[in-house]
């Protein structure tokens, strides 16, 4: 069972490094200070649901801490990844802005030990109209997002596996990596997760990383990737 309690800005314990560019490094000074004292804060396990596909909800989460993925089941019963998302980062708020009895058209489940901020529907709303500049970066942010997804399924419509895998590695390490002895450190999705985003099969996903560990672009530990060569990754992809 999820843990709550009520939600204040002194109550946030912790480090948390949000994502660059994510909602919550964008927003102004007094705009963060009145965000954080809306809502409910909630703890939720590695693996458990924030919410599952089909439910009728508009609540909006704010990352806090840990990492989600944005899943859905195909009539076949194969789970689609769609995103990863983490601290900073807003997820839901579609539902918020449009109809609030639609059902949700995918799940979020947590891929770490998560921390989120939970805004219900018309709380999230009621932020936002009287702060315009805040409300225009929510839309940006839907419309990059739609962009983004857009151009994914042209590049991996296009792609090996092994360009899809490279590509993914790539971008990881530049947005997130975190440079250690003899390359750059990044913490990945599962090989069956990865299969999902790229909309290929672990097998595939499997030989793509046996090849690139055997050319030296990467080394592999346990839900880590150490990348040893960034251009050699582009190159796979391009």
């Amino acid at each position: 069972m999820s843990h709550v309690t009520a939600l204040g800005p002194e109550l946030w314990s912790g480090p948390m490094t949000p994502v660059p560019g994510s909602f919550l490094t964008l927003l102004t000074g007094p705009d963060r200070d009145a965000f954080d004292c809306i809502g409910r804060r909630r703890s939720f396990r590695k693996g458990s649901f924030l919410l599952r596909e089909g439910e009728r909800s508009s609540h909006v989460f704010l990352i806090r801490q840990g990492r989600v993925k944005i899943v859905a089941t195909t009539a076949a019963g194969h789970e689609v990844l769609f995103a990863v998302r983490g601290p900073g980062e807003l997820v839901g708020e579609l539902a918020a802005l449009t109809s609030r009895d639609a059902a949700r058209t995918a799940s979020l489940v947590a891929l770490d030990a998560v921390e989120a901020q939970v805004v219900n529907g018309p709380d999230f709303l009621a932020f936002l109209e009287p702060r315009p500049r805040t409300l225009m970066l929510v839309v940006r942010e839907i419309m990059d997002r739609l962009r983004d997804s857009d151009r994914r399924q042209v590049e991996f419509g296009s792609q090996p596996t092994i360009g899809r895998v490279a590509g993914y590695l790539a971008a990881m390490a530049e947005q997130e990596g975190k440079t250690v002895t003899g390359g750059i450190e990044i913490s990945t999705l599962s090989q069956e997760e990865l299969a999902g985003y790229i909309a290929s099969s672990r097998e595939s996903v499997a030989r793509a990383l046996t090849t690139l560990r055997r050319d030296g672009l990467i080394s592999t530990g346990r839900r880590s990737i150490v990348v040893h060569d960034v251009e050699g990754l582009r190159s796979h992809r391009a």
